[in-house]
């Protein structure tokens, strides 16, 4: 029999506040989804390349690369699917008050990633059956909408978040609700152009450095053979292009902050007090009192960095420019700085490696192949993703306490439902047990390719063949073969 005492407990326990645990929830599902995000984006124009290479120069590795590196990305593709519905249930479920008020102008690009979403799994499913049904080039071309939607997908959720730090577009009748949108504005409103581009290339530069990671752990346990060797520089080639390209990208962003979300800009950059000549801190802290301990500061470096047309005279907005409850606690600032320095960090270092990486190409035309450098890069998948969770801490935790910016507080849109605890513990052990399984699924295929010595012939109409030149099937009676197509 359960005491009283007990029951107390438990309807204690039931009755908690839902607001934190909302937000628990909503972190943890977007943080496990996002990881697959880079692969869904980037995976199939790595795949494209290693394709694209296999049918032009009759290279057989390639085609394996290519035929391997698409049966993961399918694996990785149904995962995505399942914990981005997920997602899409969450905002109905944790947030009613938000999409009840805002929900006509914020699902309007949801709108759009449901139609790529759609044509991209249209055409991972032919580019998959196609590999033993269509020919060279045919086939090729039909995994090119893959790397399209993909983009474009992304770009429709980035919109959404980006409508929630810069929202436009709509109309508010007499009573507070939306009576008109413009999705043009809604879609294309002031922080998208820079959010889009910085999670889309970081989905490249961290795809990369995930796939890379693998061959680089391979190469370090002796796999130096050319399927290894060039699985690993086409990935991380693409990392290598992407990493310059998002500390640019990345600058423009943090330089819109500064203009447009000042207080979020004072949280990054560790500002109690308005001021100029504002020092670049790294790590450090927020005490009690809202003073900056401990840290490492550059002097006037974060005032220059913010405009170098002005240089350290730069004055930068303080946390003491807005209300207390106008901007985010002190233990938010914490998080949302030391996400900072996580991300950028880590962005230094990835810019390095691809300066490693390119300059030996440059030199030796190939990559570099020390145990150093392939520690590092088998590193780099997990510190990608590490850097990339960091930047969407800064994003998410830095606009506190708002949902959307100036518009709605978090509290004001969440559920009222208290036992919403109790989703959280079981959305966990769900992603939990699905992590672990695609997990082992991804082993589990890799393991059976290593068993097999080489793919057979006749696992495609044009796979890879013993001699190393792509097997084309023979043309039909009276038709000329394609031009390009390798013989």
């Amino acid at each position: 029999m359960t005491s009283v005492p007990q029951l107390v407990e438990l309807a204690a326990l039931s009755a908690v506040d839902p607001v934190p645990w909302a937000r628990s929830q909503m972190a943890f599902t977007l943080g496990f989804h996002i990881i697959l995000v880079p692969l869904g984006v980037s995976w199939a124009a790595m795949a494209l390349i290693a394709n694209y290479r296999g049918v032009r120069h009759g290279d057989r590795d390639a085609l394996e690369l290519a035929q391997r590196w698409s049966k993961y990305m399918a694996v990785t593709f149904a995962v995505g699917a399942v914990t981005g519905t997920v997602l899409s249930f969450e905002f109905g479920l944790l947030w009613p008050r938000f999409m009840g008020q805002w929900g006509d102008a914020f699902g309007v690009p949801f709108a759009f990633e449901g139609i790529f979403f759609f044509l991209e799994a249209i055409f991972v499913a032919i580019y998959i059956f196609g590999w033993r049904r269509l020919r060279p080039w045919p086939h090729f071309w039909t995994g090119v909408p893959i790397v399209v939607t993909g983009v474009l997908g992304s770009v429709s959720v980035v919109a959404a978040n980006a409508w929630m730090n810069a929202p436009t577009g709509y109309t508010l009748g007499d009573d507070g609700q939306i009576v008109d949108v413009d999705p043009v504005r809604v879609i294309f409103n002031d922080s998208m152009p820079w959010q889009a581009a910085h999670m889309v290339v970081a989905a490249y530069l961290v795809g990369g450095c995930l796939v890379a990671s693998v061959y680089a752990f391979a190469m370090l346990r002796g796999r130096r053979d050319r399927y290894h060797r060039l699985g690993f520089t086409i990935a991380f080639t693409v990392a290598a292009v992407a990493a310059p390209v998002q500390m640019v990208v990345g600058d423009g962003l943090a330089r819109w902050v500064y203009e447009n979300q000042p207080v979020k800009f004072a949280a990054i950059e560790l500002v109690p007090e308005t001021s100029s000549d504002v020092p670049e801190t790294l790590l450090g802290r927020l005490d009690a009192d809202g003073e900056v301990e401990g840290g490492f500061p550059i002097p006037g470096m974060a005032s220059w960095l913010s405009d170098p047309s002005t240089g350290r005279d730069t004055v930068v907005q303080g946390l003491d420019s807005v209300p207390a409850d106008e901007r985010p606690t002190n233990r938010e600032v914490n998080i949302v700085h030391l996400a900072w320095d996580v991300m950028v960090g880590i962005g230094t270092l990835l810019l390095l490696l691809a300066v490693w990486f390119g300059l030996t190409w440059l030199t030796k035309r190939r990559s570099p192949r020390g145990r150093l450098f392939l520690a590092l890069t088998a590193a780099s998948g997990v510190l990608a993703v590490l850097a990339m969770e960091a930047g969407w801490v800064v994003t998410e935790v830095g606009r506190q306490p708002w949902i959307v910016y100036e518009v709605m507080l978090v509290e004001d849109a969440a559920t009222g439902n208290t036992g919403v605890w109790a989703t959280f513990v079981g959305v966990a052990v769900l992603y939990l047990v699905l992590g672990v399984t695609t997990v082992l699924v991804l082993r589990a295929m890799s393991r059976r390719f290593r068993r097999a010595a080489e793919f057979r012939d006749d696992d495609t109409p044009y796979g890879p063949s013993r001699d190393g030149v792509g097997r084309v099937p023979a043309p039909e009676p009276d038709a000329e073969p394609e031009p390009g197509r390798p013989r």
